[in-house]
């Protein structure tokens, strides 16, 4: 891995989406705008909006990051950029890596607003620290990036990366614990959403929730949302495609 080629894609990247005033604004507004609009959904009853809301601040940044970047980086491909850029000394680890520190710059300020909002404006109630709840929305948003990265990797047009949701977001969103608790469903079920990453946000979530401490329970949290999203960023380096397949 060469770090000052990586550098240089990160900041080709965000330059790039500096000049996109939608996608910034659909990545910073919309997880806010969604989280406030629960708030008021449950106006009555502020307790149901302290334990879902924790866990959407983790939910959303994922699936946000998700969209933009499978999209963002579909259209390099289909434009041409990704088959120019591989063909200069440049490997594939250096680009992943340079994709995910963009989008990853771009985690930072979606997770940072959001959480801020939740605590500060929304006056979510939770035990922990907002550092804490920060964190694992970092995490998840970084996840998203990752998941993002790979699936542009299989797909032709944008309808066809909004094709993938429904066949690797949904079932975490069913199975993660938000609808219903994880140890209540069926034992096929349960197993399945032991091994989904989203189930560990919101775990983790929940456990700055309850808990004024760091507990060993949010540590292995963290650790499986890192772990998966680095690992699915090294997947994604070995099944970059030049072109659209």
């Amino acid at each position: 891995m060469n770090v000052h080629r990586t550098l240089a894609t990160a900041r080709r990247v965000l330059r790039q989406l500096g000049h996109d005033h939608r996608t910034i604004a659909l990545l910073l507004l919309v997880p806010v705008l969604l989280l406030t609009l629960l708030y008021y959904v449950f106006d009555a009853d502020r307790r149901a909006f302290d334990g879902i809301g924790a866990s959407l601040l983790g939910i959303f940044p994922l699936i946000t990051m998700f969209l933009v970047t499978s999209i963002a980086t579909l259209r390099e491909r289909t434009s041409g950029t990704l088959e120019r850029l591989l063909s200069m000394p440049l490997g594939k680890a250096d680009l992943i890596l340079g994709y995910a520190l963009a989008f990853g710059v771009l985690a930072i300020a979606q997770a940072a607003l959001a959480t801020g909002v939740a605590v500060w404006f929304l006056d979510l109630d939770f035990a922990g620290s907002p550092w804490l709840l920060l964190l694992v929305a970092l995490l998840d948003a970084v996840l998203g990036t990752a998941l993002g990265l790979f699936v542009s990797a299989f797909a032709a047009t944008e309808f066809q990366v909004v094709q993938f949701m429904p066949a690797i977001i949904f079932p975490q969103l069913l199975l993660c614990g938000l609808f219903a608790p994880r140890d209540s469903m069926q034992p096929v079920l349960e197993a399945v959403s032991n091994v989904l990453p989203m189930s560990y946000a919101v775990d983790g979530m929940n456990e700055v929730l309850r808990n004024t401490d760091v507990t060993g329970d949010f540590v292995r949290d963290i650790v499986v949302v890192a772990g998966s999203a680095a690992l699915v960023l090294a997947v994604g380096a070995v099944t970059l495609r030049r072109r659209t397949p």
